[in-house]
């Protein structure tokens, strides 16, 4: 019981680590990457897609994404999609293939991109508390109800400060890691 506890706090706190890594992964550093676009929602024929669906996106260069749709008639709406987006990029359409240059990062936006960065860690490091409190939550009621004792309940309260101190350290290193990217010019 104790076990499927700790378990299912670990199998949720990992998933909370992903969950960061794909926010991170979002924010722009100046450098090509095509999860960047993974956001943006394209008008295919009446219903909104994931640009992925409708087009290839790749890496042109170290500045260039390109987008190539898979149908001519769908250049225009991941043109339009693409502007629309909160990213702040200009496509621009050569023939069949959309690319979209980055723009170098200035120092004031580095500093709000880093500070977003800080929040989001921030925000994997609550929910990774939330996850511990659900557990020992857990733990208090089979304490409550006689399953285990309370030496039992101390041990696994430690045994979860462990875990959450390790996942918390890996949310802080993730966020090192992007804010020193980010700086990088």
């Amino acid at each position: 019981m104790i076990e499927d506890i700790k378990q299912d706090a670990e199998a949720r706190m990992s998933k909370s680590i992903d969950s960061l890594k794909t926010g991170l992964a979002k924010i722009r550093t100046g450098r090509a990457h095509t999860s960047l676009l993974d956001t943006v929602q394209v008008d295919y024929y009446g219903s909104m897609m994931p640009i992925s669906q409708v087009a290839n996106v790749a890496v042109g260069d170290a500045r260039t994404l390109t987008v190539t749709p898979w149908e001519k008639p769908m250049i225009p709406a991941i043109e339009k999609a693409i502007m629309s987006s909160d990213l702040g990029l200009n496509p621009v359409t050569s023939g069949t293939v959309i690319r979209v240059p980055l723009p170098a990062l200035t120092e004031e936006r580095r500093k709000d991109l880093a500070r977003i960065v800080r929040h989001e860690g921030e925000q994997g490091k609550v929910a990774i508390r939330n996850i511990r409190r659900d557990a020992l939550g857990d733990v208090k009621e089979l304490l409550k109800a006689k399953e285990i004792t309370e030496d039992d309940e101390r041990r696994v309260h430690d045994q979860m400060q462990k875990i959450t101190d390790k996942y918390v350290q890996q949310v802080d290193q993730l966020i090192q890691d992007k804010e020193k990217e980010l700086m990088e010019i």
